[in-house]
């Protein structure tokens, strides 16, 4: 097995649950309600679990002395490999909940086949993790429900949310060369076969809120490559202060 397609496949992985996590920990604090506010920041330690043990993984792949730390808070703009999906800002609460939702649905299709792969580390870090995001994805698609079949202005406010984040949801399945390396050899997840489920359960959902499947065509791409949205950088400048300011700092 190629050691380097291996630690490029887990940082696909973990750096999406990374950027989600600093996002959704930026609400401490901020968010609705108390149980609201809690209920996103429980969420935010769930990633940052999961992103430990990928992390500890890369590193011992990596075999070069760097520790998870170092590979979670020190690496460049262009080393981060997430999605633009989970980068995108807090712009209000509805927002925050399309773009977990939008990702929740993914991330659940995703470790359930995960489980299933020969290396047993990861294997294995998808069989505890998919458990939270059981209940993140039943949180979002709730909360989906909720604001979208609320009143006038909450169903206005999340039509818009999903109308906008909307152009970034193809590149959940598109396969970087590692990805397309580890899944033929039994590693990785074929994400392509995990389109045509995707869309159906948010449809589903989407409908059953009253609001709108968006129709556009168009949708950007770039993150799994290292090419980020301008968001980027200010998450990064916050995500790494501390590391870069006190160095040699442990979670």
């Amino acid at each position: 097995m190629n050691n380097n397609n291996l630690y490029q496949y887990i940082l696909g992985i973990a750096d999406n649950s990374l950027i989600l996590g600093q996002r959704l920990g930026e609400l401490t604090g901020h968010g609705p309600s108390l149980e609201t506010d809690i209920a996103c920041t429980n969420m935010s330690l769930d990633l940052f679990g999961q992103v430990r043990s990928y992390y500890q993984y890369a590193a011992k792949i990596a075999g070069d002395g760097r520790t998870e730390d170092d590979i979670a808070m020190l690496r460049k703009e262009r080393n981060y490999l997430n999605v633009l999906l989970v980068e995108q800002p807090n712009t209000d609460f509805a927002y925050t909940m399309a773009r977990q939702f939008l990702f929740d649905v993914y991330h659940f299709l995703f470790l359930q086949e995960l489980q299933k792969s020969k290396d047993l580390t990861l294997s294995a870090i998808a069989n505890k993790s998919i458990k939270e995001v059981s209940y993140h994805q039943r949180f979002s698609s709730d909360w989906i429900k909720r604001l979208g079949d609320g009143t006038e202005e909450s169903q206005k406010k999340m039509q818009t949310a999903i109308d906008d984040l909307w152009r970034f949801t193809d590149e959940l399945f598109h396969q970087t060369d590692a990805d397309k390396s580890m899944v033929s050899e039994g590693v990785g997840v074929d994400v392509t076969k995990l389109k045509d489920t995707y869309y159906k359960k948010i449809s589903d959902i989407l409908e059953e809120s009253t609001l709108k499947i968006p129709e556009s065509k168009y949708f950007q791409k770039g993150g799994k490559q290292g090419i980020h949205t301008e968001h980027m950088g200010y998450l990064l400048t916050e995500l790494q202060y501390m590391q870069r300011a006190y160095p040699n700092m442990e979670w």
